[in-house]
């Protein structure tokens, strides 16, 4: 009985530290992770914002100029909450805020920052002002 107690909560432990924790777990996670970026911004915080962005992303920012000086030259305002469901799908996340969404990507460090900025339109890509390869 012993070894098959140790191999579950094992098993639970590798689930919760590898990121594979419940959907409401993941959503949390990508709420909090877009929450900080957002709150970043809105402090005028370049570096911290520079922080949560996903290293593809960063990489493309940093095309013309460091990343944060490319992002003060980019239309990016910080909002304190989302105003619509969060949408976790697989190691992707949306979180939907008043002005814009972001979009998010699980990485072994956590949620990054893959796509800010972002505005549906009708039947084709969200545009975003600021997205990664």
């Amino acid at each position: 009985m012993r070894p098959i107690v140790v191999q579950v909560l094992l098993g639970s432990l590798c689930l919760v530290l590898s990121g594979c924790a419940t959907a409401d777990g993941r959503t949390r996670a990508a709420q909090s992770a877009a929450a900080a970026f957002e709150a970043a911004l809105e402090r005028a915080d370049t570096l911290g914002a520079c922080e949560a962005l996903a290293s593809g992303t960063r990489e493309e920012l940093e095309q013309e100029a460091p990343c944060p000086a490319a992002l003060q030259g980019l239309k990016l305002t910080g909002a304190r909450k989302p105003t619509g469901p969060t949408v976790v799908y697989g190691s992707q996340a949306r979180v939907v805020y008043p002005h814009d969404s972001v979009f998010l990507a699980l990485f072994a460090e956590g949620w990054k920052v893959t796509a800010a900025g972002c505005t549906p339109r009708e039947g084709r890509p969200y545009r975003c002002e600021l997205k990664g390869d």
